[in-house]
């Protein structure tokens, strides 16, 4: 079989081609993180006037300071509650899509819609539902005797977090895991619905193991997404409280660095969560990958 080649006329073209995401990445990820890491080794005062290196100090604080280790604790029951949250609700809502024969474009482009939203709208909208004076589910939970309350009590608030940024990131898992479905091929289960198996059994026994790429690669997303990209949503429902009990790491490095203007500290809180990142996801790289099946 022939194949053809791109042969560019200048050797220094290809390099000319990629240069501009080249520089992007530099100017915006590589040089911001490179100066984090100098950052978390150095002490500056609030001013910016003066500069003085304390080596390991930053880390080795924050590992004896309870307050960061608390906060550990809660961006990991966060981070676990909204990836098993948002991909359970996105499989049931993409199994049921794509059973569908009429109208499943429709409700596809219904669901998607919460995807376009801002993390911040988001936060908002679930501050006004859940508002303990005018929301509408507090109203709904006094019937049964819950008084509701986000403000004072920290459980209602985490709560209130994890339903926001759920909700924010359903519509992206639905996405992927309509796509797998509709690439599974549909004589499978018709051969397992001939040998007798229910529906249950075809999807558990054929279907979710087919799906397992589309699973793993969503888990490190979920993750990744629970470890930065949550912000929004904290910063406009609860704003780190109350009492600190919404206060996840990403969200303490904007309180120590940007309010508390710990600059040093602030650094070293932002590695050791790209250092939590990547130690989770070469572990699901390591161990969970074996169970995938392409």
């Amino acid at each position: 079989m022939d194949t053809k080649r791109t042969v560019f006329p200048s050797q220094g073209l290809p390099y000319l081609l990629v240069a501009p995401q080249l520089i992007i990445t530099i100017i915006f990820f590589i040089w911001p993180a490179g100066q984090a890491v100098k950052s978390s080794f150095e002490r500056e005062d609030p001013f910016g006037l003066s500069t003085s290196f304390v080596g390991l100090q930053h880390y080795l604080r924050l590992f004896h300071e309870p307050a960061y280790l608390a906060s550990v604790g809660r961006t990991a029951l966060f981070a676990l509650a909204v990836t098993l949250i948002s991909m359970g609700l996105a499989l049931v809502l993409a199994v049921a899509v794509n059973r569908l024969i009429r109208a499943g474009t429709t409700y596809s482009t219904m669901l998607l819609w919460p995807y376009a939203v801002s993390p911040v709208v988001a936060g908002i909208l679930w501050w006004f539902i859940f508002n303990s004076s005018t929301g509408i589910l507090p109203y709904m939970l006094e019937f049964f005797g819950l008084r509701w309350d986000h403000q004072l009590n920290g459980a209602h608030a985490m709560i209130l977090i994890i339903i926001a940024a759920s909700w924010k990131q359903i519509s992206y898992n639905f996405l992927f895991f309509l796509a797998g479905l509709q690439s599974v091929p549909q004589s499978l289960n018709e051969a397992a619905a001939i040998d007798g198996a229910g529906p249950f059994k075809r999807f558990w026994t054929i279907v979710f193991p087919l799906l397992s790429p589309t699973t793993f690669f969503l888990m490190i997303v979920n993750l990744n997404y629970t470890m930065f990209d949550t912000f929004g949503v904290i910063d406009a429902t609860t704003a780190g409280g109350p009492n600190q009990a919404t206060n996840t790491l990403v969200y303490k490095v904007y309180t120590d660095g940007y309010i508390g203007l710990n600059l040093g500290s602030s650094s070293a809180q932002s590695v050791i969560l790209m250092l939590f990142v990547i130690v989770l996801t070469v572990i699901q790289f390591r161990y969970v990958e074996r169970r995938v099946q392409y």
